[in-house]
């Protein structure tokens, strides 16, 4: 029997225990590996999200709010803003552009968001199938709305009021599917794209003299009317408009400003203190199965004295039995690894799926980040920690007092 072999029978001697510690590493390898997948897929997202957007105009409320509102599309804006501030922003000097939001309406849960075409060249997205829109009420589908709702093109769809898709449906108003994105890995991918007039039309009832005016039952939605918009999207010109532009935002009547920077910053800070302490937690169960393999293997080394004994006399070396206590915690580690990895990465895969059934962020457990692989040594080394003074004192033993001790 080899080594690796004989280490192996040795581990599965004491079954119990050998699944109590498997359990415990197992666990926290999970835990650290979940951590990671979702800690960095998060992250990522959200700065590829952000699309070098300087600034958010909106109404007045929480600049929280108003970011992830307007750039993540995971709240409901704070209300509507005059569409006149789309114009004041792109005749300002230190603006380089600005991007107008329509939002209030959803198809089946994904956010139906009135804008421009350039809002496709400020995450670098383009068209796999169809055209973009020409005229309201044409729309073009991102990647994950295709993929879920499975339109085809010129598809007659039906927006629900409300950003959670079960609002009342504006059946008189009928949109048409005319493109799909490609995948982008961004914000695009989960949104319905239209042209700003098709929001106003929704949500606006035209008279006899054509002139467009808000709906009877509009007057306490967040929806955007006629001539309204819901969030401006801004660029600076200059370094100096961080300094001078909120401001300036700030001082108009009933305008709010959020900077991405700074609003992103505190979010993630938010996050990391609960990953800390999510953190903390894995680390803690790392250090107590440590622990207990060292436990363990002191025992092990003193109940299989007559067998190492026994080994020595047939000519294994000490360094040979001190290396059989330190693959013996090496097996474990690697089952742990294993087992850990498989359940971290499932973990991660299910937070995608929830997220995905509520529109959310994209997170997958089939995914590898860089940070597992120093997991992985930072486990073996932990192993061979355990192992150390139970191989060291394996490879110590006195054969002929061992062999002369009574029984």
């Amino acid at each position: 029997m080899t080594l690796a072999g004989l280490a192996w029978r040795y581990l599965w001697a004491r079954p119990l225990s050998a699944v109590l510690n498997l359990a415990l590493l197992s666990l926290g390898v999970a835990v650290l590996t979940f951590l990671l997948l979702a800690g960095s897929q998060i992250e990522r997202a959200l700065t590829r999200d952000l699309a070098g957007i300087d600034l958010v105009v909106g109404a007045k409320g929480s600049p929280m709010q108003l970011l992830l509102a307007g750039v993540f599309h995971l709240d409901v804006p704070p209300g509507n803003i005059p569409g006149t501030t789309l114009t004041r922003l792109r005749g300002h000097p230190m603006v380089a552009a600005a991007l107008p939001l329509a939002l209030g309406d959803s198809l089946r849960g994904f956010r139906i968001a009135g804008t421009e075409a350039t809002y496709l060249d400020w995450y670098g997205a383009s068209l796999a199938e169809g055209r973009l829109w020409g005229v309201p009420m044409e729309v073009v589908l991102g990647h994950s709305v295709a993929h879920n709702l499975r339109l085809a093109m010129g598809t007659a769809v039906i927006g629900s009021h409300g950003l959670g898709g079960d609002g009342q449906a504006h059946e008189a108003t009928p949109y048409v599917v005319v493109g799909r994105l490609q995948r982008c890995g961004c914000v695009l991918d989960r949104l319905v794209l239209t042209a700003v007039e098709s929001v106003w039309a929704v949500h606006a009832r035209i008279d006899p003299t054509g002139v467009a005016t808000p709906r009877a039952n509009a007057v306490a939605e967040v929806d955007a009317g006629p001539g309204d918009l819901t969030i401006v999207l801004v660029r600076y010109k200059t370094p100096l408009a961080a300094a001078v532009l909120p401001r300036w935002v700030q001082a108009q009547p009933g305008l709010q400003a959020a900077s991405p920077a700074l609003e992103t910053a505190r979010l993630f800070r938010l996050i990391g203190v609960g990953l800390d302490v999510v953190g903390g937690f894995a680390v803690l169960l790392l250090a107590m199965s440590t622990l207990s393999i060292f436990v363990a293997l002191v025992h092990a080394v003193r109940d299989r004295e007559s067998d190492l004994a026994m080994m020595r006399m047939l000519g294994a070396p000490p360094a040979r039995l001190a290396a059989l206590v330190a693959l013996e915690s090496l097996w474990l580690a690697l089952l742990a690894l294993c087992a850990g990895l498989l359940l971290g990465h499932g973990l991660a895969e299910g937070l995608g799926r929830m997220l995905a059934n509520q529109r959310s962020l994209a997170i997958t457990g089939f995914a590898w980040t860089s940070d597992e692989l120093w997991c992985i040594v930072a486990m073996l080394v932990l192993a061979l920690l355990a192992a150390a003074i139970p191989a060291w004192r394996a490879g110590q033993l006195e054969v002929t007092q061992l062999l002369q001790a009574p029984r």
